[in-house]
Protein backbone atom coordinates (compact mmCIF):
# COMPACT_ATOMS: atom_id res chain seq x y z
CA UNK A 1 0.00 0.00 0.00
CA UNK A 2 1.18 3.51 -0.80
CA UNK A 3 1.39 4.67 2.80
CA UNK A 4 3.80 1.84 3.69
CA UNK A 5 6.30 3.00 1.09
CA UNK A 6 6.67 6.45 2.67
CA UNK A 7 8.47 7.14 5.91
CA UNK A 8 6.09 10.00 6.64
CA UNK A 9 2.83 11.24 5.11
CA UNK A 10 3.20 14.28 2.90
CA UNK A 11 -0.45 15.34 3.05
CA UNK A 12 -2.53 15.10 6.24
CA UNK A 13 -6.22 15.99 6.40
CA UNK A 14 -7.90 16.74 9.73
CA UNK A 15 -11.69 16.88 9.67
CA UNK A 16 -12.88 19.03 12.55
CA UNK A 17 -11.60 22.44 13.64
CA UNK A 18 -12.52 22.27 17.32
CA UNK A 19 -9.91 22.49 20.05
CA UNK A 20 -8.61 18.92 19.79
CA UNK A 21 -8.80 18.66 16.00
CA UNK A 22 -6.89 21.92 15.56
CA UNK A 23 -4.40 21.00 18.26
CA UNK A 24 -3.69 17.63 16.69
CA UNK A 25 -3.25 19.33 13.31
CA UNK A 26 -0.72 21.62 15.00
CA UNK A 27 1.12 18.60 16.42
CA UNK A 28 1.41 16.98 12.98
CA UNK A 29 2.41 20.28 11.38
CA UNK A 30 5.10 20.86 14.01
CA UNK A 31 6.30 17.26 13.64
CA UNK A 32 6.48 17.62 9.87
CA UNK A 33 7.78 21.19 9.62
CA UNK A 34 11.23 20.12 8.44
CA UNK A 35 9.65 17.85 5.82
CA UNK A 36 7.17 20.51 4.70
CA UNK A 37 4.23 18.26 5.53
CA UNK A 38 1.04 19.76 4.15
CA UNK A 39 -1.54 19.74 6.98
CA UNK A 40 -5.08 20.79 6.08
CA UNK A 41 -8.02 21.27 8.44
CA UNK A 42 -11.65 21.07 7.42
CA UNK A 43 -13.68 23.70 9.29
CA UNK A 44 -17.46 23.49 9.19
CA UNK A 45 -17.64 27.25 9.71
CA UNK A 46 -15.89 29.30 6.98
CA UNK A 47 -14.92 32.05 9.42
CA UNK A 48 -12.72 29.61 11.35
CA UNK A 49 -10.95 28.63 8.13
CA UNK A 50 -10.35 32.31 7.40
CA UNK A 51 -8.96 32.86 10.90
CA UNK A 52 -6.56 29.93 10.50
CA UNK A 53 -5.39 30.96 7.03
CA UNK A 54 -5.13 34.72 7.53
CA UNK A 55 -4.05 34.99 11.16
CA UNK A 56 -2.62 31.53 11.91
CA UNK A 57 -5.03 31.34 14.83
CA UNK A 58 -8.18 29.48 15.80
CA UNK A 59 -9.41 32.17 18.15
CA UNK A 60 -12.72 30.43 18.80
CA UNK A 61 -11.12 27.37 20.40
CA UNK A 62 -7.40 27.98 21.00
CA UNK A 63 -7.36 31.68 21.86
CA UNK A 64 -4.03 33.25 20.83
CA UNK A 65 -2.13 30.05 20.06
CA UNK A 66 -0.03 30.60 16.92
CA UNK A 67 -0.47 27.83 14.36
CA UNK A 68 2.35 26.65 12.06
CA UNK A 69 2.71 28.03 8.54
CA UNK A 70 2.30 24.56 7.01
CA UNK A 71 -1.20 24.27 8.54
CA UNK A 72 -4.06 25.61 6.41
CA UNK A 73 -7.83 25.30 6.52
CA UNK A 74 -10.84 25.18 4.23
CA UNK A 75 -14.60 24.81 4.53
CA UNK A 76 -14.49 22.58 1.43
CA UNK A 77 -13.88 18.92 2.38
CA UNK A 78 -12.85 18.04 -1.19
CA UNK A 79 -10.03 20.56 -1.03
CA UNK A 80 -8.87 19.28 2.36
CA UNK A 81 -8.98 15.58 1.43
CA UNK A 82 -7.38 15.76 -2.01
CA UNK A 83 -4.28 13.53 -2.02
CA UNK A 84 -4.37 12.93 1.75
CA UNK A 85 -2.42 9.88 2.94
CA UNK A 86 -3.51 10.33 6.56
CA UNK A 87 -7.10 11.34 7.35
CA UNK A 88 -7.82 12.33 10.96
CA UNK A 89 -11.40 12.52 12.20
CA UNK A 90 -12.21 14.93 15.02
CA UNK A 91 -15.95 15.58 14.73
CA UNK A 92 -18.60 15.00 17.42
CA UNK A 93 -19.08 11.25 17.85
CA UNK A 94 -22.82 11.30 17.23
CA UNK A 95 -22.36 13.04 13.86
CA UNK A 96 -19.61 10.75 12.56
CA UNK A 97 -21.71 8.29 10.56
CA UNK A 98 -23.57 11.03 8.69
CA UNK A 99 -20.33 12.94 8.07
CA UNK A 100 -18.64 9.85 6.62
CA UNK A 101 -21.55 9.16 4.30
CA UNK A 102 -21.30 12.67 2.90
CA UNK A 103 -17.52 12.62 2.28
CA UNK A 104 -16.50 8.98 1.80
CA UNK A 105 -16.25 9.41 -1.98
CA UNK A 106 -13.62 12.10 -1.34
CA UNK A 107 -11.29 10.03 0.85
CA UNK A 108 -8.33 8.66 -1.16
CA UNK A 109 -8.51 4.87 -1.48
CA UNK A 110 -5.11 4.20 0.11
CA UNK A 111 -5.46 6.55 3.08
CA UNK A 112 -5.08 5.59 6.73
CA UNK A 113 -7.99 6.88 8.83
CA UNK A 114 -7.50 7.91 12.46
CA UNK A 115 -10.17 8.62 15.06
CA UNK A 116 -9.59 11.22 17.77
CA UNK A 117 -13.17 10.83 19.03
CA UNK A 118 -14.13 9.43 22.42
CA UNK A 119 -17.72 8.29 22.28
CA UNK A 120 -20.10 5.40 21.62
CA UNK A 121 -22.73 5.86 18.95
CA UNK A 122 -26.20 6.18 20.42
CA UNK A 123 -28.54 3.55 19.03
CA UNK A 124 -25.87 1.12 17.82
CA UNK A 125 -23.44 1.26 20.80
CA UNK A 126 -20.65 1.16 18.19
CA UNK A 127 -17.15 2.42 18.84
CA UNK A 128 -15.90 5.07 16.43
CA UNK A 129 -13.43 2.70 14.74
CA UNK A 130 -16.34 0.36 14.03
CA UNK A 131 -18.38 3.18 12.49
CA UNK A 132 -15.42 4.11 10.28
CA UNK A 133 -14.91 0.54 9.09
CA UNK A 134 -18.63 0.09 8.40
CA UNK A 135 -19.21 3.34 6.54
CA UNK A 136 -15.98 3.45 4.54
CA UNK A 137 -15.64 -0.33 4.07
CA UNK A 138 -12.08 0.21 5.25
CA UNK A 139 -9.84 -2.68 6.40
CA UNK A 140 -9.08 -2.61 10.14
CA UNK A 141 -5.33 -2.44 9.47
CA UNK A 142 -5.86 1.07 8.04
CA UNK A 143 -8.09 2.34 10.85
CA UNK A 144 -6.49 3.62 14.06
CA UNK A 145 -7.42 5.51 17.20
CA UNK A 146 -5.47 8.00 19.29
CA UNK A 147 -6.24 8.51 22.96
CA UNK A 148 -4.61 9.50 26.23
CA UNK A 149 -4.40 12.48 28.60
CA UNK A 150 -4.94 14.98 25.81
CA UNK A 151 -6.28 18.28 27.16
CA UNK A 152 -6.08 20.37 24.03
CA UNK A 153 -5.17 23.77 25.51
CA UNK A 154 -2.17 22.39 27.38
CA UNK A 155 -0.84 20.60 24.30
CA UNK A 156 -1.46 23.63 22.10
CA UNK A 157 0.70 25.50 24.62
CA UNK A 158 3.43 22.88 23.97
CA UNK A 159 3.24 21.38 27.44
CA UNK A 160 4.74 17.87 27.27
CA UNK A 161 2.32 14.97 27.08
CA UNK A 162 2.16 11.36 25.92
CA UNK A 163 -0.55 9.48 24.09
CA UNK A 164 -1.35 6.12 22.50
CA UNK A 165 -1.79 5.25 18.83
CA UNK A 166 -3.70 1.97 18.55
CA UNK A 167 -4.21 -0.11 15.42
CA UNK A 168 -4.58 -3.82 14.81
CA UNK A 169 -1.53 -3.50 12.55
CA UNK A 170 1.50 -2.37 14.58
CA UNK A 171 3.30 -1.12 11.46
CA UNK A 172 0.42 1.23 10.74
CA UNK A 173 0.42 2.46 14.35
CA UNK A 174 4.18 3.12 14.14
CA UNK A 175 3.75 5.03 10.87
CA UNK A 176 1.12 7.27 12.46
CA UNK A 177 3.26 7.71 15.57
CA UNK A 178 6.20 8.93 13.49
CA UNK A 179 3.91 11.45 11.82
CA UNK A 180 2.82 12.99 15.13
CA UNK A 181 6.02 12.87 17.18
CA UNK A 182 6.71 16.47 18.17
CA UNK A 183 9.08 17.83 20.84
CA UNK A 184 6.13 18.12 23.24
CA UNK A 185 4.04 15.13 22.09
CA UNK A 186 5.22 11.54 22.60
CA UNK A 187 3.02 8.81 21.07
CA UNK A 188 3.29 5.17 22.14
CA UNK A 189 1.90 2.33 20.00
CA UNK A 190 -0.56 -0.40 20.89
CA UNK A 191 -2.65 -3.03 19.07
CA UNK A 192 -5.47 -2.95 21.65
CA UNK A 193 -7.95 -0.77 19.76
CA UNK A 194 -10.86 -1.90 21.93
CA UNK A 195 -9.14 -1.09 25.23
CA UNK A 196 -7.86 2.29 24.04
CA UNK A 197 -11.30 3.33 22.79
CA UNK A 198 -13.20 2.11 25.84
CA UNK A 199 -10.77 3.90 28.15
CA UNK A 200 -11.39 7.15 26.27
CA UNK A 201 -15.15 6.67 26.24
CA UNK A 202 -15.95 5.66 29.81
CA UNK A 203 -13.59 8.17 31.44
CA UNK A 204 -15.93 10.91 30.17
CA UNK A 205 -18.81 9.39 32.13
CA UNK A 206 -16.66 9.05 35.25
CA UNK A 207 -15.53 12.67 34.82
CA UNK A 208 -19.17 13.77 34.89
CA UNK A 209 -19.54 11.99 38.24
CA UNK A 210 -16.36 13.56 39.63
CA UNK A 211 -17.43 16.99 38.38
CA UNK A 212 -20.78 16.63 40.13
CA UNK A 213 -19.01 15.60 43.35
CA UNK A 214 -16.72 18.60 43.14
CA UNK A 215 -19.62 20.92 42.36
CA UNK A 216 -21.39 19.67 45.49
CA UNK A 217 -18.33 20.51 47.60
CA UNK A 218 -17.04 16.97 48.12
CA UNK A 219 -13.34 16.59 48.76
CA UNK A 220 -10.39 14.75 47.29
CA UNK A 221 -11.12 11.50 49.12
CA UNK A 222 -14.49 11.25 47.41
CA UNK A 223 -13.12 12.15 44.01
CA UNK A 224 -10.21 9.71 44.31
CA UNK A 225 -12.60 6.95 45.35
CA UNK A 226 -14.90 7.59 42.39
CA UNK A 227 -11.97 7.73 39.96
CA UNK A 228 -10.51 4.48 41.25
CA UNK A 229 -13.79 2.59 41.17
CA UNK A 230 -14.51 4.20 37.83
CA UNK A 231 -11.31 2.71 36.46
CA UNK A 232 -12.41 -0.67 37.80
CA UNK A 233 -15.72 -0.59 35.97
CA UNK A 234 -14.07 0.74 32.82
CA UNK A 235 -11.68 -2.20 32.97
CA UNK A 236 -14.54 -4.68 33.39
CA UNK A 237 -16.23 -3.37 30.26
CA UNK A 238 -13.01 -3.32 28.25
CA UNK A 239 -12.22 -6.91 29.20
CA UNK A 240 -15.75 -8.04 28.33
CA UNK A 241 -15.30 -6.53 24.86
CA UNK A 242 -11.93 -8.21 24.34
CA UNK A 243 -9.63 -5.42 25.51
CA UNK A 244 -6.42 -5.81 27.49
CA UNK A 245 -6.25 -5.06 31.23
CA UNK A 246 -2.74 -3.63 30.79
CA UNK A 247 -4.14 -0.89 28.56
CA UNK A 248 -6.33 0.30 31.42
CA UNK A 249 -3.31 0.92 33.64
CA UNK A 250 -1.62 2.98 30.92
CA UNK A 251 -2.03 6.33 29.22
CA UNK A 252 -5.33 5.53 27.50
CA UNK A 253 -6.83 4.19 30.72
CA UNK A 254 -5.61 5.61 34.02
CA UNK A 255 -3.71 8.50 32.40
CA UNK A 256 -6.69 9.83 30.48
CA UNK A 257 -9.01 9.23 33.44
CA UNK A 258 -6.84 11.29 35.82
CA UNK A 259 -6.54 14.21 33.39
CA UNK A 260 -10.21 14.28 32.47
CA UNK A 261 -11.50 13.92 36.03
CA UNK A 262 -9.07 16.42 37.57
CA UNK A 263 -8.80 19.34 35.18
CA UNK A 264 -11.10 22.36 34.80
CA UNK A 265 -10.08 22.21 31.12
CA UNK A 266 -12.06 18.98 30.77
CA UNK A 267 -15.46 19.52 29.15
CA UNK A 268 -17.01 16.56 30.96
CA UNK A 269 -15.64 17.59 34.35
CA UNK A 270 -16.98 21.10 33.71
CA UNK A 271 -20.38 19.76 32.65
CA UNK A 272 -20.61 17.78 35.89
CA UNK A 273 -19.83 20.85 37.99
CA UNK A 274 -22.48 22.86 36.14
CA UNK A 275 -25.08 20.16 36.73
CA UNK A 276 -24.18 20.20 40.43
CA UNK A 277 -24.71 23.95 40.50
CA UNK A 278 -28.32 23.48 39.41
CA UNK A 279 -28.17 24.01 35.66
CA UNK A 280 -30.42 21.81 33.55
CA UNK A 281 -28.94 19.54 30.91
CA UNK A 282 -30.10 21.89 28.17
CA UNK A 283 -28.51 24.85 29.97
CA UNK A 284 -25.23 22.94 30.36
CA UNK A 285 -25.15 22.05 26.66
CA UNK A 286 -26.00 25.62 25.67
CA UNK A 287 -23.23 27.07 27.85
CA UNK A 288 -20.45 24.96 26.34
CA UNK A 289 -18.68 25.62 23.05
CA UNK A 290 -18.08 21.94 22.36
CA UNK A 291 -19.80 18.66 23.09
CA UNK A 292 -19.25 16.94 26.43
CA UNK A 293 -19.17 13.43 24.96
CA UNK A 294 -19.97 11.79 28.30
CA UNK A 295 -23.46 13.30 28.22
CA UNK A 296 -24.12 11.83 24.78
CA UNK A 297 -22.43 8.44 25.34
CA UNK A 298 -23.41 7.55 28.90
CA UNK A 299 -26.61 5.74 27.93
CA UNK A 300 -24.83 3.83 25.14
CA UNK A 301 -22.12 2.75 27.60
CA UNK A 302 -24.73 1.52 30.05
CA UNK A 303 -26.64 -0.28 27.29
CA UNK A 304 -23.49 -2.06 26.15
CA UNK A 305 -22.62 -3.03 29.72
CA UNK A 306 -26.14 -4.37 30.30
CA UNK A 307 -25.96 -6.47 27.14
CA UNK A 308 -22.70 -8.00 28.36
CA UNK A 309 -23.74 -8.43 31.98
CA UNK A 310 -21.10 -5.98 33.20
CA UNK A 311 -22.02 -4.12 36.39
CA UNK A 312 -21.18 -0.40 36.15
CA UNK A 313 -22.76 1.37 39.14
CA UNK A 314 -21.14 4.77 38.62
CA UNK A 315 -22.22 4.85 34.98
CA UNK A 316 -25.69 3.69 35.99
CA UNK A 317 -26.09 6.52 38.48
CA UNK A 318 -24.71 9.16 36.11
CA UNK A 319 -27.29 8.06 33.53
CA UNK A 320 -29.98 8.33 36.23
CA UNK A 321 -28.93 11.94 36.87
CA UNK A 322 -28.87 12.78 33.16
CA UNK A 323 -32.36 11.33 32.74
CA UNK A 324 -33.72 13.11 35.81
CA UNK A 325 -34.42 9.86 37.66
CA UNK A 326 -32.30 11.03 40.61
CA UNK A 327 -31.04 14.47 41.64
CA UNK A 328 -27.41 15.55 41.76
CA UNK A 329 -27.76 15.62 45.56
CA UNK A 330 -28.48 11.89 45.55
CA UNK A 331 -25.54 10.95 43.33
CA UNK A 332 -22.67 11.19 45.83
CA UNK A 333 -24.11 8.85 48.49
CA UNK A 334 -25.19 6.35 45.81
CA UNK A 335 -21.81 6.08 44.11
CA UNK A 336 -20.26 3.86 46.77
CA UNK A 337 -23.38 2.44 48.43
CA UNK A 338 -22.88 -1.15 47.35
CA UNK A 339 -22.75 -4.33 49.35
CA UNK A 340 -19.36 -5.07 50.87
CA UNK A 341 -17.10 -7.19 48.67
CA UNK A 342 -13.58 -7.67 47.36
CA UNK A 343 -11.85 -4.72 45.69
CA UNK A 344 -11.00 -6.95 42.70
CA UNK A 345 -11.67 -5.42 39.28
CA UNK A 346 -13.48 -8.61 38.38
CA UNK A 347 -15.93 -8.35 41.30
CA UNK A 348 -19.46 -7.58 40.11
Amino acid sequence: MSWRSNTHPQVVAVLGAGSWGTTFAKIVADAGASRATDVRVWARRPEIAVDINDRHRNSQYLKDTVLPANLTASADPAEVLAGAELVVLAVPAQTLRAQLRSIRHLIPAGAVVVSLMKGLEVGTDSRMSQVIEEELHWPEERVAVISGPNLAMEIADRQPTASVVACSDLETAAWIARACTAPYFRPYTNTDVVGVEIGGIVKNVIALAVGICEGKGMGDNTKASVMTRGLAETTRLALALGGDAETMSGLAGMGDLIATCSSPLSRNHTAGRLLAQGLTLDEVNASMKQTAEGIKSAQAVLDRATQLGVYMPITENVVAVLQGAISVDELGPRLLSRELKSESVHAQ
